[in-house]
Protein backbone atom coordinates (compact mmCIF):
# COMPACT_ATOMS: atom_id res chain seq x y z
CA UNK A 1 0.00 0.00 0.00
CA UNK A 2 1.76 3.37 -0.98
CA UNK A 3 1.79 6.04 1.68
CA UNK A 4 2.44 10.03 1.34
CA UNK A 5 0.97 11.20 4.94
CA UNK A 6 -0.03 10.13 8.65
CA UNK A 7 -1.98 13.23 8.75
CA UNK A 8 -5.85 14.41 9.54
CA UNK A 9 -7.97 11.75 10.36
CA UNK A 10 -5.56 8.82 9.70
CA UNK A 11 -3.73 10.01 12.90
CA UNK A 12 -6.81 9.02 14.81
CA UNK A 13 -6.90 5.77 12.97
CA UNK A 14 -3.56 4.69 14.36
CA UNK A 15 -4.06 5.85 17.72
CA UNK A 16 -7.01 3.86 18.22
CA UNK A 17 -6.42 0.74 15.66
CA UNK A 18 -2.72 0.40 15.60
CA UNK A 19 -1.34 -2.83 17.53
CA UNK A 20 0.53 -2.28 20.84
CA UNK A 21 3.01 -4.14 22.34
CA UNK A 22 3.10 -6.29 24.92
CA UNK A 23 5.40 -5.62 27.81
CA UNK A 24 7.45 -8.53 27.11
CA UNK A 25 8.66 -6.14 23.65
CA UNK A 26 9.73 -2.99 25.93
CA UNK A 27 11.08 -5.54 28.67
CA UNK A 28 14.15 -6.37 25.03
CA UNK A 29 15.89 -2.97 24.95
CA UNK A 30 14.99 -2.09 28.73
CA UNK A 31 17.46 -5.39 29.05
CA UNK A 32 19.69 -5.17 26.43
CA UNK A 33 21.10 -1.56 26.71
CA UNK A 34 20.75 -1.67 31.07
CA UNK A 35 17.94 0.87 30.92
CA UNK A 36 17.88 2.90 34.30
CA UNK A 37 15.70 5.68 35.72
CA UNK A 38 18.92 7.74 34.75
CA UNK A 39 18.42 7.18 31.14
CA UNK A 40 17.12 8.62 28.26
CA UNK A 41 15.25 6.84 25.33
CA UNK A 42 14.42 8.41 21.68
CA UNK A 43 11.65 6.68 19.69
CA UNK A 44 12.23 8.22 16.54
CA UNK A 45 9.27 7.41 14.23
CA UNK A 46 6.82 7.28 17.25
CA UNK A 47 3.30 7.54 15.70
CA UNK A 48 1.02 8.08 18.27
CA UNK A 49 2.97 6.60 20.47
CA UNK A 50 2.55 2.58 21.19
CA UNK A 51 5.55 2.11 22.07
CA UNK A 52 6.77 5.42 23.35
CA UNK A 53 4.31 4.65 26.42
CA UNK A 54 5.38 1.23 26.96
CA UNK A 55 8.89 2.34 27.47
CA UNK A 56 7.93 5.12 29.97
CA UNK A 57 8.18 3.04 32.83
CA UNK A 58 12.01 0.97 31.98
CA UNK A 59 13.48 4.51 31.84
CA UNK A 60 14.33 8.08 33.06
CA UNK A 61 12.74 9.80 30.31
CA UNK A 62 11.17 8.63 27.07
CA UNK A 63 11.34 10.96 23.62
CA UNK A 64 8.61 10.67 21.14
CA UNK A 65 9.58 12.22 17.94
CA UNK A 66 7.78 11.81 14.56
CA UNK A 67 7.09 14.62 11.65
CA UNK A 68 3.77 14.55 11.66
CA UNK A 69 2.28 16.62 13.74
CA UNK A 70 -1.17 15.20 13.74
CA UNK A 71 0.34 12.16 15.32
CA UNK A 72 2.01 13.89 18.15
CA UNK A 73 -1.70 15.70 18.76
CA UNK A 74 -2.81 12.25 19.27
CA UNK A 75 0.00 10.90 21.15
CA UNK A 76 -0.09 13.60 24.37
CA UNK A 77 -3.66 12.97 24.48
CA UNK A 78 -3.52 9.23 24.77
CA UNK A 79 -0.66 9.67 27.30
CA UNK A 80 -0.58 10.25 30.96
CA UNK A 81 2.94 8.97 31.98
CA UNK A 82 4.71 12.60 33.41
CA UNK A 83 7.94 11.34 32.11
CA UNK A 84 6.91 11.11 27.80
CA UNK A 85 7.83 14.56 26.02
CA UNK A 86 7.20 15.00 22.58
CA UNK A 87 9.22 16.29 19.78
CA UNK A 88 8.53 17.50 15.88
CA UNK A 89 11.05 15.86 14.15
CA UNK A 90 12.46 12.48 11.30
CA UNK A 91 15.18 10.87 11.00
CA UNK A 92 17.16 13.40 8.86
CA UNK A 93 16.67 15.52 12.11
CA UNK A 94 18.94 13.02 14.53
CA UNK A 95 22.19 14.52 13.88
CA UNK A 96 20.93 18.42 15.04
CA UNK A 97 20.01 16.44 18.59
CA UNK A 98 23.57 16.38 18.93
CA UNK A 99 23.46 19.68 21.39
CA UNK A 100 20.82 17.74 23.62
CA UNK A 101 22.25 14.16 23.19
CA UNK A 102 26.31 14.90 22.77
CA UNK A 103 28.89 13.05 24.97
CA UNK A 104 26.56 10.04 24.96
CA UNK A 105 23.66 10.85 26.88
CA UNK A 106 21.34 8.89 25.05
CA UNK A 107 20.43 5.65 26.51
CA UNK A 108 18.68 3.99 23.40
CA UNK A 109 17.05 4.58 19.86
CA UNK A 110 13.86 2.82 18.80
CA UNK A 111 12.25 3.00 15.80
CA UNK A 112 9.03 0.64 15.76
CA UNK A 113 7.84 0.12 12.32
CA UNK A 114 8.74 2.80 10.82
CA UNK A 115 12.26 2.06 9.65
CA UNK A 116 10.89 1.50 5.98
CA UNK A 117 10.00 5.55 5.58
CA UNK A 118 13.58 5.85 6.67
CA UNK A 119 17.64 5.89 5.33
CA UNK A 120 18.25 3.47 7.98
CA UNK A 121 22.36 3.14 7.14
CA UNK A 122 21.90 7.26 7.39
CA UNK A 123 20.24 6.97 10.76
CA UNK A 124 22.43 4.24 12.34
CA UNK A 125 25.48 6.53 11.75
CA UNK A 126 24.45 9.59 13.04
CA UNK A 127 22.67 7.81 15.89
CA UNK A 128 26.08 5.84 17.14
CA UNK A 129 27.76 9.08 18.54
CA UNK A 130 24.83 9.73 20.79
CA UNK A 131 24.71 6.97 22.38
CA UNK A 132 26.13 5.84 25.94
CA UNK A 133 28.79 2.79 25.98
CA UNK A 134 26.63 0.01 26.52
CA UNK A 135 23.32 1.55 25.06
CA UNK A 136 21.89 1.19 21.23
CA UNK A 137 19.43 0.86 18.41
CA UNK A 138 16.39 -0.88 18.84
CA UNK A 139 14.45 -1.77 15.50
CA UNK A 140 10.71 -3.37 16.58
CA UNK A 141 9.03 -4.82 13.60
CA UNK A 142 5.27 -5.29 15.33
CA UNK A 143 3.82 -8.83 13.24
CA UNK A 144 3.22 -8.44 9.58
CA UNK A 145 0.38 -5.91 7.74
CA UNK A 146 -3.13 -7.07 8.13
CA UNK A 147 -3.49 -7.60 4.28
CA UNK A 148 -0.18 -9.93 3.92
CA UNK A 149 -0.75 -12.32 6.83
CA UNK A 150 -0.73 -16.14 6.08
CA UNK A 151 -4.52 -16.47 6.74
CA UNK A 152 -7.38 -17.31 4.32
CA UNK A 153 -9.04 -13.81 5.70
CA UNK A 154 -5.57 -11.93 5.17
CA UNK A 155 -5.87 -13.04 1.49
CA UNK A 156 -9.45 -12.44 1.05
CA UNK A 157 -9.08 -8.85 2.64
CA UNK A 158 -5.96 -8.02 -0.23
CA UNK A 159 -7.79 -8.85 -2.84
CA UNK A 160 -10.67 -5.93 -1.53
CA UNK A 161 -7.96 -3.68 -0.86
CA UNK A 162 -6.33 -4.57 -4.20
CA UNK A 163 -9.81 -3.61 -5.91
CA UNK A 164 -10.12 -0.57 -4.19
CA UNK A 165 -6.85 1.11 -4.70
CA UNK A 166 -6.61 -0.30 -8.35
CA UNK A 167 -3.27 -1.95 -7.54
CA UNK A 168 -1.84 -5.06 -5.91
CA UNK A 169 -0.42 -5.20 -2.47
CA UNK A 170 3.04 -5.95 -1.99
CA UNK A 171 4.43 -3.58 0.34
CA UNK A 172 5.74 -5.58 3.48
CA UNK A 173 6.84 -2.06 5.67
CA UNK A 174 10.03 -3.44 6.07
CA UNK A 175 8.48 -7.09 7.96
CA UNK A 176 10.05 -9.29 5.17
CA UNK A 177 13.38 -11.31 5.71
CA UNK A 178 15.14 -9.41 3.33
CA UNK A 179 14.67 -5.88 5.16
CA UNK A 180 15.43 -7.63 8.28
CA UNK A 181 18.53 -8.37 6.63
CA UNK A 182 19.28 -5.48 5.13
CA UNK A 183 18.49 -3.81 8.82
CA UNK A 184 20.97 -6.65 10.92
CA UNK A 185 23.75 -5.64 8.19
CA UNK A 186 23.70 -2.12 8.59
CA UNK A 187 24.01 -2.53 12.40
CA UNK A 188 27.06 -4.40 12.12
CA UNK A 189 28.61 -2.37 9.29
CA UNK A 190 27.74 0.37 11.91
CA UNK A 191 30.14 -1.12 14.54
CA UNK A 192 27.23 -2.51 16.53
CA UNK A 193 26.86 -5.62 18.37
CA UNK A 194 23.10 -7.25 16.81
CA UNK A 195 21.13 -9.77 18.11
CA UNK A 196 17.59 -10.09 17.39
CA UNK A 197 14.81 -11.00 20.25
CA UNK A 198 11.05 -12.52 19.18
CA UNK A 199 7.86 -12.24 21.32
CA UNK A 200 4.46 -13.83 19.86
CA UNK A 201 1.37 -13.75 20.66
CA UNK A 202 -2.16 -14.41 19.18
CA UNK A 203 -5.36 -12.28 19.44
CA UNK A 204 -8.82 -12.32 17.43
CA UNK A 205 -9.79 -9.23 15.13
CA UNK A 206 -13.48 -7.94 14.55
CA UNK A 207 -14.24 -6.67 11.41
CA UNK A 208 -14.24 -3.45 12.65
CA UNK A 209 -10.59 -3.89 14.36
CA UNK A 210 -9.60 -4.69 10.20
CA UNK A 211 -10.80 -1.68 9.03
CA UNK A 212 -9.45 0.89 11.21
CA UNK A 213 -6.24 -0.78 10.82
CA UNK A 214 -6.36 -0.76 6.99
CA UNK A 215 -7.48 2.78 7.30
CA UNK A 216 -4.14 3.70 9.52
CA UNK A 217 -2.05 2.43 7.11
CA UNK A 218 -3.72 4.84 4.64
CA UNK A 219 -3.34 8.19 3.01
CA UNK A 220 -5.97 11.17 3.89
CA UNK A 221 -6.03 10.60 0.27
CA UNK A 222 -6.81 7.08 0.17
CA UNK A 223 -9.53 6.80 3.14
CA UNK A 224 -12.83 6.43 1.89
CA UNK A 225 -15.60 9.11 2.44
CA UNK A 226 -17.00 8.87 5.78
CA UNK A 227 -20.79 8.35 4.15
CA UNK A 228 -19.23 5.37 2.25
CA UNK A 229 -17.16 3.90 5.13
CA UNK A 230 -20.29 1.52 6.42
CA UNK A 231 -20.04 0.27 2.65
CA UNK A 232 -16.51 -0.64 2.92
CA UNK A 233 -16.60 -2.11 6.31
CA UNK A 234 -19.71 -4.48 4.72
CA UNK A 235 -17.22 -5.31 2.04
CA UNK A 236 -14.50 -6.51 3.91
CA UNK A 237 -16.83 -8.27 6.58
CA UNK A 238 -18.85 -10.29 3.39
CA UNK A 239 -14.92 -11.25 2.17
CA UNK A 240 -13.22 -12.13 5.48
CA UNK A 241 -16.53 -13.61 7.52
CA UNK A 242 -16.54 -17.04 5.34
CA UNK A 243 -12.76 -17.39 7.07
CA UNK A 244 -13.33 -16.83 10.54
CA UNK A 245 -12.68 -16.78 13.86
CA UNK A 246 -10.27 -14.17 12.49
CA UNK A 247 -7.15 -15.12 14.46
CA UNK A 248 -3.80 -12.80 13.98
CA UNK A 249 -0.64 -14.58 15.08
CA UNK A 250 1.42 -11.77 15.80
CA UNK A 251 4.98 -12.02 15.59
CA UNK A 252 7.03 -8.80 17.15
CA UNK A 253 10.89 -8.97 16.12
CA UNK A 254 13.25 -6.72 17.77
CA UNK A 255 16.74 -6.25 16.41
CA UNK A 256 19.03 -4.98 18.64
CA UNK A 257 22.72 -2.88 17.82
CA UNK A 258 24.76 -2.27 21.17
CA UNK A 259 26.84 0.05 21.13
Amino acid sequence: MTQVAFGGEVSQFYQRFRRGYPPEVADVPAVSFKLTRDDVVLDLGCGTGQLTRALAPRAGAVLGMDPEAAMLAEARRATTEPNVSWLLGADTDVSALSPIFGDSRLAALTVAQALHWMDHERLFEAARPLLRPGGGVAVVTNGEPLWLQDAAWSAALRDVLADYLGTPLHRTCGTDAASQARYADALSAAGYAVDLRVVEYATTLTVEEIVGGVFSAMSPEQLPAPDARPAFTERVRAAVAPHGPLREQVRVRILTGTR
